[in-house]
């Protein structure tokens, strides 16, 4: 629930930001076709990592490995979301219901397989993970250009420290399935480092559209500075784990890392109708 609301989230924030005028509308349509989206991605990743489920604390009472619910049943159910999720989308418009699509495909038959055989699963599902805070704009002009690429980036990139910092405090738990989540295997320096990296081409990718290289996506000297230190917040975060290399450390950082992507939408969003 709380990661089908997060996607909604970044859609509508998308889509304001590309829209001229507030349709409420293509809001709607925007909010249930990316939760139908979602939810049958979960699904169907459920129905493949059932078996996997059932070795992790995190996910043994997931609805097919606690035995509520049949294979069968969930097949039908992620299905009927699929359905649902391609028209609504496809309503807005065809490019929209395109990348929903593509969100889907990438998520189960790329990311979830890959999770057992290479940490380079975190950066294919970072794809889908991306499209979100794009899909709004999309939907908003029917257009994908500079304006949409760059929220995507942002999205993308934020995905690496935040992954990396749950793959960190639940490796334990993901050893027991045989996830490789974390860049280097393990909880070690290297994979703080990396984080670090990762977290400061978000925070730079975050302040670009000050600079007026991203056509109608623009964002005030005011608003920049603001993204900007909320980033400094994140990257704190992810010293501290390079600092400590600790699972408090690494759940502060998951932490810091949701209320920095929830923070910059909102100041992109704040920015443009205020200015």
């Amino acid at each position: 629930m709380r990661l089908s609301l997060s996607v909604v989230f970044s859609s509508i924030a998308g889509y304001l930001l590309g829209t001229d005028e507030v349709s409420f509308y293509t809001i709607l349509l925007l909010a249930f076709g990316g939760y139908f989206m979602v939810g049958a991605s979960n699904a169907f990743n459920q129905i493949i990592e059932k078996d996997l489920d059932a070795l992790m604390e995190r996910t043994k009472n997931r609805p097919i490995p606690a035995g509520r619910m049949s294979v069968k049943s969930a097949f039908i159910l992620a299905s009927l979301f699929t359905v649902f999720g391609i028209i609504i989308l496809y309503i807005i418009n065809p490019q929209t219901a395109m990348f929903g699509a593509i969100s889907i495909f990438l998520y189960t038959s790329a990311y979830t397989p890959l999770k057992t055989k290479t940490p380079l699963s975190v950066f294919v599902g970072a794809i889908p993970g991306a499209i979100p805070f794009m899909l709004g704009w999309v939907a908003a002009t029917d257009d994908f250009g500079i304006e949409p690429g760059t929220l995507f980036m942002l999205q993308f990139f934020w995905q690496f420290p935040h992954f990396w910092a749950i793959g960190w405090f639940l490796h334990d738990d993901y050893q027991k399935a045989g996830f490789n989540m974390l860049p280097t295997g393990k909880p070690d320096k290297a994979t703080a480092v990396q984080t670090i990296m990762y977290t400061v081409w978000t925070i730079l990718v975050s302040v670009i559209p000050v600079f007026g290289f991203t056509g109608a996506l623009q964002l005030t000297v005011v608003g920049g500075i603001v993204v900007f230190l909320i980033g400094l917040v994140m990257l704190y975060y992810a010293i501290q784990l390079f600092k400590k290399r600790t699972v408090v450390s690494a759940r502060q950082l998951m932490l810091a890392s949701v209320i920095y992507i929830t923070l910059v939408q909102i100041v992109y969003v704040a920015d443009k109708f205020i200015r």
